[in-house]
């Protein structure tokens, strides 16, 4: 239950990184750079009455029911709660927090400090294994009618979006959003790489069988042992293979000097793990 609560607050934490994005960086400058919220900002240029937060709550609306009609009910409850989330966090942020102008004059610095905040937010929101939803879901049926990437189908709806902006706000400000689509996907990368901070080690040792003790009993990990032969000199070996964080690491590498300095290690730094004792495949 704690663990729920600790992952339901972070969760919160993340949407709250892209609305604060939403507000007070993107909106004011009519930077409209992907997503429901760069939607919602041309929008909100065409429909001037409406507020920023009432056109992505609308939005969101649309785009689950277009969902459910051609996907089903593929949404977790994660991602449908992070959607509106977002939609009312930026509609409270307008009430007690109304923007009359920019924080600055300097469009670039406040898209870059703007599109960090909102990209390591989003990095918290998919860690505990949401979205925010949005173009996500026109991205998905793409990916189900035409065979396209969910990948590609998300960064060609924002290159969209943002490539409409020009016409509403002229070049320059259509430029910098089409740079600010492509800063956020870097940065979300980067951060979820900081995130998933377990590596994949592999081990040759002629003291293979005190390795896997320390790495069982000391650790508390699991292993997988091959067999191998050396292509110089014939000789049988075990590569002893796990996944461990980078505390364990250190605690690995440091016994492995005391115990055999002529070890020969490799290690590879993991972009996500599925499974047992890890990330859910569902």
């Amino acid at each position: 239950m704690l663990r729920k609560v600790w992952s339901f607050l972070l969760m919160n934490l993340g949407v709250l990184g892209v609305a604060i994005n939403v507000h007070f960086f993107l909106s004011p400058n009519d930077l409209a750079t992907g997503g429901v919220s760069g939607l919602s900002i041309v929008l909100n240029k065409v429909f001037p009455d409406l507020s920023l937060g009432m056109i992505m709550i609308i939005l969101n609306v649309l785009l689950f029911i277009v969902g459910f009609i051609f996907l089903g009910f593929q949404f977790g409850l994660k991602t449908i709660y992070a959607s509106f989330a977002l939609s009312f966090m930026v509609w409270g942020l307008e009430s007690f927090f109304p923007m009359q102008e920019a924080l600055s004059n300097d469009l670039l610095i406040q898209l870059i400090i703007g599109q960090i905040i909102a990209a390591s937010g989003m990095a918290l929101v998919f860690h505990q294994g949401a979205s925010t939803g949005g173009t996500d879901i026109l991205a998905m049926i793409l990916n189900k009618f035409f065979s396209i990437e969910v990948g590609k189908g998300v960064l060609f709806s924002d290159i969209a979006i943002a490539t409409s902006s020009i016409f509403l706000f002229g070049p320059t400000v259509g430029m910098y959003a089409f740079f600010g689509v492509i800063l956020n996907g870097l940065v979300i990368d980067y951060m979820l790489q900081q995130f998933e901070d377990n590596k994949e080690i592999v081990i040759i040792s002629r003291e293979s069988e005190l390795v896997r003790g320390f790495i069982i009993n000391q650790l508390g990990r699991g292993a997988t042992i091959h067999q191998a032969k050396g292509a110089f000199n014939q000789e049988d070996k075990e590569v002893i293979t796990t996944i461990l964080n980078r505390k364990d690491y250190t605690r690995l590498k440091k016994y492995m000097t005391s115990v055999d300095e002529q070890a020969f290690i490799t290690v590879h730094s993991m972009n996500e793990i599925l499974g047992e004792n890890f990330k859910r495949l569902a």
